[in-house]
């Protein structure tokens, strides 16, 4: 049977190569109150014209941005069975007050909470919300204008991607091709000749403990960030491996995509299948993931491992279902128990990221740590973050998971994490004891 997943590298307009584009950009077509007369141009200098482009691209994609008003009118429904191996069930079946979910989707509706593409919940084992909302969306930096949402809308990943490369990890070290996180990189990028790179392991890499120089968290929209940059290099793996070690392996976490690039490395110099292709045959299919893309870097025709994803929402539930139920999915255990208990654990404490409006906790195997008070109440959080607004959440002492995307990018936003705790536990909450 062929699979819809199968990868063609296309150009795009911006340059950036696309593995099998799926998604065709909706062109906005809201008018805008802005003219003027081309001929005039002619009697401008090139740099006044150059000038008076950019402004006019602005003001017309500032036009085309605004989110066009919508009714705050919403009445609940059951999840869409699809037999695509998800049970679904209605909120108050499994003790989630409706009346306190219907007024958050309200608020996202009236643009209180901005730009939420969807918002998925599972409890129990059981997806009992599942809404899509349209809003302005990118495609790995390029802009797609203002997309209706659906369930068969393929959108950015973004930072998940680092799970999934970590869950990748987790399969090859389970199928022998990887001894433990604890061989060192160079044992595989053999390259690597410097003594103190050479202390650098693979779960220094999970952890984003690798010590390497890299400036990246908070500095997305700038040509300068080290992401960016790598990018732009043929090689980017010599790229990575260039920067100097900036605090000892092991010491400090300093997010970097360039440490996930060199994990998608390992996987392809000891399966020969990039990391996509490593995903779609040992991961993603057993799960049923049949439709996905991974864009790839500018100049070189290989995955963005560290953001490149891109699935509908209801399959990233799937990847979060299997790290719920510590790696069995519909009765098939995908991946050991044992590295799914591994990549919850804290194993490095994060900076201060309030700026950002990040919570403060720590970071394991590419998932975030926290420990929240919630109605008086310790609750472990755990969660796969993508800039924009992706996030799946794990809350295993409720057995709740959430999941949601956005257009959010590049700008600080904790719009997520506070639909998890400030609307939807409760909303668990109030009909059950918070812990069970």
């Amino acid at each position: 049977m062929r699979e819809c997943s199968k990868l063609t590298f296309l150009q795009t307009t911006s340059g950036r190569e696309s593995i099998q584009h799926r998604i065709q950009p909706i062109s906005c077509k809201r008018k805008t109150k802005y003219q003027f007369n081309a001929g005039y141009l002619t009697t401008l200098s090139k740099t006044t014209f150059v000038i008076l482009s950019f402004v006019l691209t602005v003001i017309f994609a500032e036009s085309c941005s605004r989110i066009p008003a919508r009714s705050t009118i919403y009445g609940y429904h059951k999840p869409q069975a699809n037999n695509d191996g998800i049970v679904t069930d209605e909120l108050n079946n499994v003790g989630i007050d409706s009346t306190l979910i219907i007024k958050l989707t309200k608020l996202i509706l009236a643009d209180s909470i901005a730009n939420v593409h969807s918002l998925l919940i599972v409890k129990d084992g059981k997806l009992v919300y599942e809404n899509y909302f349209a809003g302005n969306d990118q495609k790995h930096g390029k802009n797609l204008g203002y997309i209706e949402n659906s369930m068969h809308q393929l959108h950015d990943c973004r930072s998940i991607s680092k799970s999934i490369v970590s869950a990748c990890i987790g399969i090859a070290i389970q199928k022998g091709m990887i001894s433990n996180v604890n061989d060192p990189v160079s044992k595989y990028l053999t390259e690597i000749k410097d003594s103190v790179k050479g202390t650098i392991t693979i779960q220094h890499l999970l952890t984003m403990t690798s010590g390497l120089e890299w400036k990246e968290i908070g500095s997305y929209g700038s040509f300068f960030n080290s992401e960016t940059q790598m990018g732009l290099r043929f090689n980017p793996v010599k790229y990575i491996l260039r920067k100097t070690v900036a605090t000892t392996p092991g010491s400090r976490l300093n997010y970097s995509a360039g440490n996930t690039q060199l994990l998608a490395e390992i996987i392809y110099r000891i399966s020969g299948l990039r990391v996509h292709e490593f995903a779609r045959k040992h991961l993603f299919y057993p799960l049923g993931i049949r439709n996905h893309e991974w864009v790839s870097l500018f100049l070189k025709k290989t995955p963005a491992a560290a953001s490149g994803l891109r699935l509908t929402s209801r399959d990233v539930m799937k990847f979060g279902l299997l790290y719920m139920n510590d790696g069995n999915y519909n009765n098939t255990q995908v991946m050991d128990s044992a590295w799914v208990k591994e990549s919850f654990q804290s194993f490095v404490q994060r900076p201060d990221l309030r700026d950002l409006k990040i919570k403060e906790g720590g970071y394991g195997y590419s998932f975030w740590t926290y420990t929240d008070t919630i109605q008086s109440r310790p609750i472990e959080i755990i969660e796969a973050k993508g800039n924009g607004g992706q996030s799946i959440f794990f809350c295993k002492s409720l057995n709740l998971l959430v999941v949601t995307t956005g257009g959010n990018y590049n700008k600080p936003n904790d719009d997520p994490y506070r639909m998890l705790t400030k609307h939807i536990i409760p909303a668990v909450a109030s009909r059950n004891s918070l812990i069970h």
